[in-house]
């Protein structure tokens, strides 16, 4: 491409009268893709922070797998030699087992709620950490569940649902349940099992499921309340890479056999993980319409050009340019406006990604979104394909307008009023 022919893309990109800014019809045209290439960059930020954050959270106290059983009880009788088997496994660094049930929680007073009980070993020498839910401990002995009298009879508490019933570390917590109990010959109904343990600790995860519901006992507490007596729900298992959970689920599934069953962290979270693939999908299709109407903006656009140079071109043509220089002003055109939109775009879209991330701002509802903020990551293949998307885009719509200016004869051109 020669000098003449970008000298003649820039003149028709600029105002007339020798003015050297650029005409309005281009700055329309500009601004169509910064503003297709800037929301397409916050967005997809957004549902990366979103399905990142979430899963980050979901995993603090979720593990990689988790080895069930069938059947409707739900317990795991002889869980040592399956623990034993487990821990053997390739990809498998740490297993333990774990009691999840439900019951109802009192602090001393009338108010009741019910609470997710989930029964784990109590933190010491020789105690693997499964899960990251430890290191999210807040206030007390925390984990290790040992009260002010030296008993293993502590629960640690969600922070949301300790300040909901006013119950904090040194005071005293009832759980009701009725699993596991015989019914009453009297009234018929389960006769309710009431276990009396003290606050030793609070946990912060920011999952507002978990701070809002769960409560943490020693697990032969949660047998206890489950009725299920020296049995357990099933094992907890950590990988060595998260991202071959399920080739690992897998390996377990084949060697223990029936009747054990294993769910990775994507089967046990399986539906929040499609709905946010579904979603980002939903919203990626919705910008790229943005960037298609930016599209027909720079079709009209040069078509315009085309319309008003029509003499101008006939006389280029008649000192000798060749159809194909004609051709490539026009691509220069719109290559211009496709950088420049798209570099402004990638500017104001990151600037807007980074602000939210440091600042904030927008905060979201926990008891809906699971997060107190919206989240946003940054992905460095993202702003590859965003970028030249919104490159190839411009041009492909450069290609009608550039050809039918290629195609005018010199003479009608000239004539043309």
């Amino acid at each position: 491409m020669r000098a003449l022919e970008l000298s003649i893309a820039w003149r028709y990109l600029r105002s007339r009268r020798g003015s050297k800014l650029l005409s309005l019809i281009s700055v329309i045209a500009i601004g169509g893709i910064t503003v297709g290439v800037s929301a397409l960059v916050v967005i997809i930020a957004v549902m990366n922070g979103l399905q990142n954050d979430l899963r980050e959270k979901i995993l603090v106290a979720s593990p990689d797998v988790r080895v069930l059983t069938f059947g409707d009880d739900m317990r795991m009788d002889d869980w040592e030699t399956t623990l034993a088997k487990v821990k053997k496994q390739k990809g498998v660094v740490a297993a333990a087992p774990f009691v999840l049930t439900q019951a109802i929680l009192r602090a001393g007073h009338d108010y009741k709620e019910g609470v997710q009980v989930e029964g784990i070993e109590p933190q010491g020498p020789g105690v693997v950490d499964v899960t990251s839910v430890r290191q999210h401990a807040l206030r007390g002995n925390n984990f290790k569940f040992r009260t002010a009298a030296g008993e293993l009879r502590g629960a640690v508490l969600g922070k949301l649902l300790a300040e909901r019933m006013n119950a904090f570390p040194g005071d005293q917590i009832t759980l009701l349940s009725a699993s596991g109990s015989e019914l009453n010959p009297v009234t018929g109904m389960p006769t309710a099992q009431v276990t009396s343990l003290e606050v030793t600790g609070l946990f912060e995860t920011g999952m507002y499921e978990y701070d809002n519901t769960y409560v943490f006992v020693p697990i032969s507490i949660a047998q206890q309340v489950a009725g299920i007596g020296k049995s357990v729900t099933g094992i907890e298992v950590r990988t060595a890479d998260r991202w071959k959970a399920s080739e690992v689920s897998s390996a377990l599934s084949d060697t223990l056999g029936f009747p054990y069953r294993t769910l990775d962290w994507q089967e046990q979270n399986q539906n929040l993980f499609q709905a946010l693939k579904l979603e980002k999908l939903g919203m990626s299709v919705i910008l790229l319409l943005i960037m298609m109407v930016a599209a027909f903006n720079i079709v009209s656009t040069l078509t315009m050009v085309v319309a008003d140079k029509t003499r101008e071109i006939g006389i280029l043509r008649a000192m000798g340019l060749r159809t194909g220089a004609i051709r490539r002003i026009f691509l220069v055109q719109g290559m211009v406006i496709g950088i420049v939109g798209t570099g402004l775009g990638l500017i104001l879209g990151v600037s807007l990604a980074m602000v939210q991330e440091h600042f904030k701002l927008i905060k979201l509802d926990q008891s809906v979104y699971f997060i107190d903020h919206l989240p946003v990551s940054l992905q460095i293949g993202d702003l590859v394909l965003i970028v030249l998307m919104s490159l190839l885009i411009p041009v492909l719509a450069t290609w009608y307008p550039a050809r039918q200016a290629s195609r005018l004869l010199p003479v009608e051109a000239i004539r043309h009023e």
